[in-house]
């Protein structure tokens, strides 16, 4: 297996001839690594000394130790740099324009995990509409998708249940590396952004993460495995709900429960559909924080068997489904906040579009789901095939 030199890796490599003068800042979080482990902030505060002026850092923090969703990140100083590092999730979610007056361009290094609500993406665009008011270049340092860039799954957002998990349309599961995002969201939103992408070398796009010889490191506190990010697509759904999605436990979206399911009746029910490449192994677990803390959850662990019929959006649809066929009275939406929103339902602002809670509740199948916002993706389809920057 040969290794994918990462966007980070190829830019320090060959420096662009137009960073010989300009002051940097970078955006970056844990994942963000050379092949020794050693940070991105370090290796081009190393490689182009004097360059790097600011740091910023996403959800979850410049180190990744913000645990939870809406646990807003403060400024401080990097300890080894000295640089100051401006937090770009709180009550500030943009940089704020004194920040961008310090550079010439911004480096983007982050790890995306390929699913509309991961919040990277929504920083990552606030970040080249910022830029492009202040005539700021922005250069993403690609890295590979890591649940792969050929499969496509779920509903385009629409454009009037946008926010911080979803700022633009697009599916649930869009296939796109970050680079590539950052290009489609640029062009069809008209951002405006001088934008450059420096793609990894020798990715495919059918390739997950532990083909590309790439280190992992996990991209946000509860994605501490792969596994977790191939269901994380469906089973992020879960945090719009009353169920446990695992978060106080050690294999977070992988497990899911509460404390009234009944697993052995749920999958009674399962037998009359068809959830292909995952088995449901019954599990259980306390969670040591966040929902049902200290309580009994019971459920299940996806344990997937076949990623290339895996459907992880359709899966975690189904499961909703069967519950609260069966558990009217206990299960629950979750009520806001979330994300910064007060007033919509977290689970419409996951899904991007009402329609798909309303469907569930008046009885619709998941197949029937898919049918109707086939037309949208399919229309998206054609689309992103101008933005993508990779071979099959």
């Amino acid at each position: 297996m040969s290794r994918v030199a990462s966007g980070l890796e190829i830019f320090l490599r060959e420096p662009p001839a137009w960073v010989a003068g300009a002051r940097l800042g970078l955006l970056s979080h844990p994942p963000s690594v050379g092949p020794d482990l050693a940070s991105a902030r370090e290796l081009v505060a190393r490689h182009l000394p004097g360059r790097l002026q600011v740091l910023f850092s996403p959800q979850h923090g410049l180190l990744g130790e913000k645990q939870d969703n809406m646990i807003a990140s403060a400024d401080f100083a990097d300890p080894v740099l000295h640089l100051p590092v401006v937090s770009l999730y709180g009550p500030r979610l943009t940089p704020p324009p004194e920040a961008l007056a310090a550079v010439d361009a911004v480096l983007v290094d982050l790890m995306d995990v390929g699913a509309r609500v991961y919040t990277f993406a929504a920083t990552l665009a606030k970040v080249m509409a910022a830029a492009a008011r202040l005539d700021k270049k922005v250069v993403v340092l690609d890295r590979p998708n890591p649940i792969g860039g050929a499969a496509v799954e779920g509903n385009l957002l629409r454009p009037e249940w946008a926010s911080f998990v979803g700022p633009y349309p697009l599916p649930m599961r869009h296939g796109f590396s970050l680079g590539e995002l950052a290009r489609y969201y640029n062009v069809t939103q008209d951002i405006g952004c001088d934008l450059t992408v420096i793609p990894a070398a020798g990715w495919r796009r059918g390739d997950y993460h532990d083909a590309t010889g790439l280190p992992w490191v996990l991209p946000s506190p509860n994605l501490p495995t792969l596994d977790a990010a191939i269901v994380y697509p469906g089973q992020v759904l879960l945090e719009g709900t009353n169920l446990s999605e695992g978060r106080g436990a050690t294999r977070p979206f992988e497990l899911f429960g509460a404390p009234f399911l009944e697993p052995g009746r749920i999958l009674d029910r399962l037998k009359q559909i068809e959830i292909p490449g995952v088995i449901l192994r019954t599990a259980c677990f306390e969670p040591t924080f966040h929902k049902w803390a200290g309580k009994l959850c019971r459920g299940f662990q996806l344990h997937v068997t076949d990623r290339r019929t895996f459907k992880p959006y359709y899966t975690t649809l189904t499961l909703l489904m069967v519950i609260r066929e069966l558990y009217p009275e206990q299960f629950a939406w979750r009520q806001p906040p979330y994300e910064y929103e007060t007033v919509r339902l977290p689970f419409d602002l996951l899904t991007g579009d009402d329609l798909i809670r309303r469907g569930l509740e008046n009885g619709l199948t998941v197949t029937e789901l898919e049918a109707a916002w086939q037309e949208d993706l399919n229309r998206f389809m054609e689309v992103r095939q101008e933005f993508l920057l990779y071979p099959e």
